[in-house]
């Protein structure tokens, strides 16, 4: 199916056609591995894994994804210092290499954020590298010597500064923001790695070297210039070394669109003569019960925290990827519990296609189903829209109605809709004997009498609440079988 994906750099939803027909290149800002990531990083991280299964699956294109770790910049300096409150004990020891602690800190982190996107649902295999900042520390040196020598950057202090003025007299430089450059002084630097929109300033590409921070050296005209990398640089020389440039489509949240993203067009044009993508593709910010995210309201979770308090992972998932990622979503205890019910009710679909006996007819229902599923989501990704046709046809086809199917082409159909979903199991039940509680067993004696007695109402009433306790109850002539949900 042809890709329609919403270009943050054309500001429409443009036909997607990719570079090459070999591969198509997809670069995501990853974590910055200094703590483990929260719920709303976890957004960004779901909308790109969401999005080259799409292209995977419906656009049926091999893909290159690549996703950075920053492992070096202000905050994984900052909490891997000697006597940082967030340095746990299973990390061992500080010693006095400060470039150890930094990677020590950053690669317990690195590996935590793996196992969270891992319980997530996301694949580790459709990575094709996950590159680490320090190791492209040498890339880095290259291209800002290259931005140097066509006069877009300049030394000050030991430090290197990006030329906005000087870029700006043949480049644009606002592509994916409306920038105000009411307040912008033409000299006035920045070093910080983020900053906000007001702070329109030159940035800092290599930054000069400080007490308790890390250092390599970096020769210039035969003068050394010891220091560390700004982050923006990072991502435009992982970028170029890994997949070259021009790619297909770049992801992040919306919140690095400036400075992070606009710097690394600004970077990449004016140290190797290209832009990096075609496509900028941006998801909305997440918020928690209808506010933004913070420690100091008591909102602010990680994965952990969620399992901690009885969330499946994947509950979580199948709530974010059902909002349409250009929509701010709201994350709700009473929201993932509905998305814990529409899951287990396609999970128990499912299992009815292996429970039926096979109509081996081809059923044009079916491939309705399949163009109206994958339709949607070939259409910027409109999850929503995509599970609106599939409870439909699910609605409609429940129970023995189901028998009228083709049961290969319900298999074939949901095992390729996991693929892109990636939250349910494609094969029959698996029976786990489970005691189910004696108050469970007497709901639904009760309710097999008032089935006898054709009171249905009472009877459908029974049914929700053996529901909201988490049973689900299956009739048959005579009798019933009670399921743990």
């Amino acid at each position: 199916m042809q890709i329609k994906l919403y270009n943050t750099l054309s500001k429409q939803i443009e036909n997607f056609n990719a570079l090459d027909d070999k591969d198509v290149k997809i670069y995501s800002c990853g974590p910055t591995v200094y703590n483990y990531a929260h719920i709303g990083n976890m957004r960004a991280f779901l909308f790109a894994d969401f999005l080259q299964r799409v292209i995977r699956t419906v656009g049926g294109f091999q893909v290159k994804w690549v996703m950075n770790i920053t492992n070096i910049d202000d905050k994984t300096i900052r909490d891997s210092r000697i006597g940082s409150q967030v340095w746990l004990p299973e990390m061992g020891n500080q010693s006095e290499d400060i470039l150890q602690n930094l990677l020590t800190l950053t690669e317990f982190y690195e590996k935590s954020f793996i196992q969270d996107i891992a319980a997530l649902g996301v694949n580790s295999n459709h990575f094709y590298k996950m590159p680490r900042a320090t190791d492209y520390i040498n890339q880095m040196q290259k291209l800002i010597l290259k931005i140097i020598n066509k006069r877009t950057a300049y030394i000050s202090q030991g430090s290197i500064y990006f030329d906005l003025s000087e870029y700006r007299k043949t480049e644009t430089y606002g592509k994916l923001f409306n920038i105000d450059f009411g307040n912008f002084i033409e000299g006035s630097r920045i070093d910080s790695d983020q900053y906000e929109r007001e702070n329109i300033s030159d940035f800092v590409l290599w930054k000069s070297k400080r007490e308790d921070e890390p250092y390599w050296d970096f020769e210039i005209d035969g003068q050394n210039y010891p220091g560390r990398p700004g982050w923006h640089i990072e991502c435009s020389a992982m970028e170029f070394d890994i997949l070259g440039l021009p790619f297909d489509i770049h992801t992040g949240g919306v919140d690095l669109r400036f400075p992070h993203h606009e710097d690394e067009i600004a970077q990449s044009k004016a140290g190797y003569g290209i832009e990096p993508t075609v496509f900028w593709c941006h998801n909305e910010f997440l918020e928690v019960e209808g506010e933004k995210m913070s420690k100091s309201k008591g909102n602010f979770f990680t994965l952990r925290d969620l399992i901690d308090q009885g969330f499946d992972p994947l509950d979580i998932r199948f709530s974010i990827l059902s909002t349409h990622y250009g929509s701010i979503y709201n994350f709700t205890n009473s929201g993932i519990k509905a998305s814990a019910k529409a899951r287990a009710r396609v999970q128990e679909f499912i299992y009815s296609i292996f429970d039926t006996a096979d109509n081996s007819e081809v059923q044009p229902d079916i491939q309705k189903l399949k163009n109206d599923v994958f339709g949607a989501l070939a259409d910027d990704l409109h999850s929503p829209k995509a599970l609106a046709k599939l409870f439909g046809f699910i609605n409609e086809y429940s129970g023995k109605a189901i028998d009228e199917l083709s049961k290969d082409s319900l298999k074939e159909f949901f095992t390729e809709l996991n693929e892109v979903f990636n939250v349910w199991e494609i094969s029959p039940r698996v029976e786990i004997e489970i005691k189910i509680p004696s108050k469970i067993i007497d709901i639904a004696e009760k309710r097999l009498i008032v089935r006898a007695n054709k009171d249905f109402a009472e009877s459908d009433n029974l049914r929700k609440i053996l529901d909201d306790l988490g049973y689900i109850i299956k009739d048959s002539k005579d009798s019933y079988t009670i399921i743990k949900k």
